[in-house]
């Protein structure tokens, strides 16, 4: 069985998933992917704040337009726990924004969510990956 087959069948098995959608490769590959083998049982998520260029987000919408994939861009602001910059500020903004993520995942039905984090994301140092 391949990597892809894999990552369909485990997709599969969860019946609904909600994709934080960066509009990178890595989420944009999950993301289609997911929308195969679920159709409308998908959601992308992205996050508004003033980490993402306004290019980028513009083009996770045209991607999730141009497939038909149900999506959501919402704002997030600078958390209050990362404005003195402390040492572990990638972990605490990754926490921050993944719980906001997270929660409207559920407001919204969906009880899983998943990112284009993969294996060779854990080779690199990726404070945020904590």
């Amino acid at each position: 069985m391949t990597k892809l087959e894999i990552l369909k069948n485990d997709i599969k098995k969860l019946g609904k998933l909600a994709v934080a959608f960066s509009g990178g490769v890595d989420s944009s590959l999950l993301l289609k992917v997911t929308a195969d083998v679920l159709g409308e049982n998908v959601l992308a998520l992205t996050v508004k704040s003033p980490y993402m260029s306004l290019r980028e987000i513009d083009e996770a919408a045209k991607f999730a337009k141009f497939y038909g994939i149900r999506h959501e861009i919402f704002e997030v602001g600078i958390a209050d726990e990362i404005k003195l910059n402390p040492q572990n500020r990638c972990y605490l903004c990754k926490k921050a924004v993944f719980s906001r993520l997270f929660a409207r995942a559920k407001e919204l039905g969906f009880t899983n969510l998943a990112d284009g984090t993969n294996k060779d994301d854990l080779g690199e140092y990726r404070p945020g990956l904590k």
